[in-house]
């Protein structure tokens, strides 16, 4: 297959989930196939970034977006524009006339068999009457990710500017999916969201994996009986919120019956309200350069998360090292496991307090979540997935080589028009 694939923003280095995931998948796509990834990102041209995408991925294509001014006020002419538009931000500041048009040259050439859209972000950039099947590539339901941002704001302001954007993200993602030939979910829950708005015959799951030789072996390291992690990107208001939710409503009952217990903080772009959490009890460690000697030491690993979507990749990347997890309900949407065998699941602070605690405390309870945990992960390897990603790109060719918009009905078009008005004007937006 010669397969199109699609990625707002710089995909390296691999720092977050959503990259780890695109990574993973496209490295085995383009063993097996003639892969082009086209990744647009804002700001000059990065030459270095530019050299390395091209050695991991060779024929990449990728677009620099125009310099944007330093000044606050151009900022905030930027984000009132995105306001002002019928796309909701998230989308809006990743559509571009000149990537739009790229990507229209490119699905007119001839050169592809199918194209990918990976994440919501470029969806607007795509005009979507290609004669190849194009599918996107939903690592969340952007809609339930910002509706469960916006029930976690404490400023007023904040609520009601989340919520405005959660409405929007509804509105434009339950109609613009329906637009695309396929949909990759990557949870059953995901998965039923898209079903019920496209049909069932046009949401595949592919489900997240994890690099399970990159562990191999890691799971004897003794741990810091005393260490509780989490690990994930501090810039992420998810994140921000699980951490400061932790460190206010869960650790202090830990510490009162654990006083030596200590909790540090791995991931990179700590916010101020993150860094204001570092004491004697709290570590923030900010970027490093492997979160694996972190995970390594924890006695437990913890994911408080309130909101946020799609699958944790941390998780199994911890489960993959033979790490006991404490994570609420939320925390690990996506990846079926059970509590109490594979994992410990608690949505209330004190429930989660005391997991930790008993996890701490005894050692046979928590070996043995350990043993499972890594057992699962061992059916999760990342070419699993990207296998399935592969079958779901033959079946959507196999007879239908002009790809199912060829010739789109009376609904298709008008539903065309409806999200054409959306993104008019935006064409310019980062």
């Amino acid at each position: 297959m010669r397969i199109l694939w699609v990625k707002a923003g710089k995909l390296l280095p691999i720092d977050t989930g959503g990259k780890i995931r695109s990574f993973n998948i496209l490295k085995h796509l383009a063993r097996w196939n003639q892969t082009t990834l086209l990744s647009y990102y804002d700001g000059p041209r990065d030459d270095r970034y530019e050299q390395e995408l091209m050695h991991c991925f060779p024929g990449a294509i990728a677009i620099p977006a125009p310099l944007p001014q330093k000044a606050s006020a151009r900022g905030l002419r930027d984000y009132i524009g995105g306001l002002l538009s019928s796309l909701p931000y998230a989308v809006y500041k990743h559509t571009s006339a000149e990537v739009r048009s790229r990507i229209r040259g490119l699905l007119a050439s001839g050169s592809f068999d199918v194209v990918v859209c990976d994440f919501l972000a470029p969806a607007a950039n795509f005009d979507l009457n290609a004669n190849i099947p194009v599918v996107v590539f939903e690592h969340n339901v952007e809609a339930i990710l910002w509706r469960r941002q916006a029930d976690h704001q404490r400023n007023p302001i904040a609520r009601l500017l989340y919520r405005l954007e959660a409405a929007k993200m509804l509105r434009y993602e339950s109609t613009v999916i329906r637009r695309f030939d396929h949909v990759a979910a990557v949870s059953d829950a995901d998965a039923r969201w898209f079903r019920a708005r496209v049909g069932a015959s046009r949401v595949t799951i592919v489900p997240t994996g994890v690099d399970i030789t990159q562990y191999a072996g890691l799971a004897q390291a003794q741990p810091d009986e005393h260490l509780i992690v989490f690990v994930g990107s501090m810039d992420w208001e998810p994140n921000v919120d699980g951490v400061l939710h932790f460190c206010r409503a869960i650790l202090p009952a830990v510490r009162e019956r654990i006083p030596r217990a200590r909790f540090r903080i791995v991931g990179r772009n700590p916010v101020p309200a993150i860094r204001g959490l570092a004491s004697e009890s709290v570590e923030v460690t900010g970027s490093v350069d492997s979160v694996i000697p972190h995970l390594l030491q924890a006695a437990v690993v913890v994911v408080p998360l309130r909101s946020g979507g799609g699958t944790r990749l941390k998780i199994l990347e911890a489960m993959a090292m033979g790490k006991a997890i404490v994570s609420t309900t939320i925390g690990a949407e996506g990846l079926d496991l059970t509590d109490g065998s594979e994992i410990i699941l608690a949505d209330q602070p004190g429930n989660f307090a005391d997991a930790v605690v008993r996890l701490m405390r005894n050692p046979g309870e928590r070996r043995s979540i350990e043993v499972n945990a890594a057992a699962v992960a061992r059916k999760r390897d990342w070419e699993n997935a990207a296998a399935l990603f592969q079958d779901l790109l033959a079946r959507l060719l196999v007879g239908s080589p002009a790809g199912s918009h060829a010739q789109p009905s009376t609904g298709e078009r008008a539903l065309s028009r409806q999200l054409d008005l959306m993104t008019r004007g935006s064409g310019n937006a980062r």
